[in-house]
């Protein structure tokens, strides 16, 4: 009959009206996975650019991605808290600078949590490759987690906790 017709036809349109538009705009949910995916790469490649300017003893971009009130636990802190950057300055100036020898870092299953728009943390294992004073190859692993703010939409390092190896090989 022609009104089966007509409503079979007015089903058709309204189903793919729907499908249509469910897939030009998505659900808002889809783009809190979307963002919060590419925020969690975002602190990921932060947190590599960091470790990249540490391998490479570069303290002027070292301090361009840390906070100047950094705070951090590490083993050459022997359990101290440290709070700035004149220690890790220190470190930078007497032994990372200094390396002519490759080091290479490898972050092992990096998983960030998102505190909201503006904090994340990433919790990481990491594990550096490097040749030692008598040219052997060597390698050492630390547990590392970071505390990162966004401030002006610029990633800072405000805190960090590393157990294990220290972070910097002493060759």
């Amino acid at each position: 009959t022609p009104l089966s017709v007509m409503f079979f036809c007015f089903i058709f349109v309204f189903k793919h009206l729907i499908l249509h538009v469910a897939y030009n705009h998505p659900p808002p949910i889809l783009y809190f996975f979307s963002f919060s995916a590419a925020r969690k790469q975002e602190i990921i490649k932060i947190t590599e650019q960091l470790i990249e300017a540490i391998n490479n003893g570069d303290f002027e971009a070292y301090t361009r991605i840390c906070d100047p009130g950094l705070t951090s636990f590490e083993p050459e802190a022997l359990g101290n808290l440290v709070e700035g950057m004149d220690f890790h300055k220190f470190y930078f100036e007497n032994l990372l600078s200094k390396n002519n020898k490759p080091v290479h870092t490898t972050l092992l299953n990096p998983h960030v949590h998102l505190i909201g728009e503006d904090a994340a943390c990433i919790a990481y294992i990491r594990l550096t490759q490097f040749v030692d004073s008598t040219g052997r190859p060597r390698s050492s692993q630390s547990e590392e987690t970071r505390v990162w703010h966004r401030r002006d939409g610029k990633w800072l390092n405000v805190h960090f906790h590393c157990s294990g190896a220290p972070a910097a090989p002493l060759q």
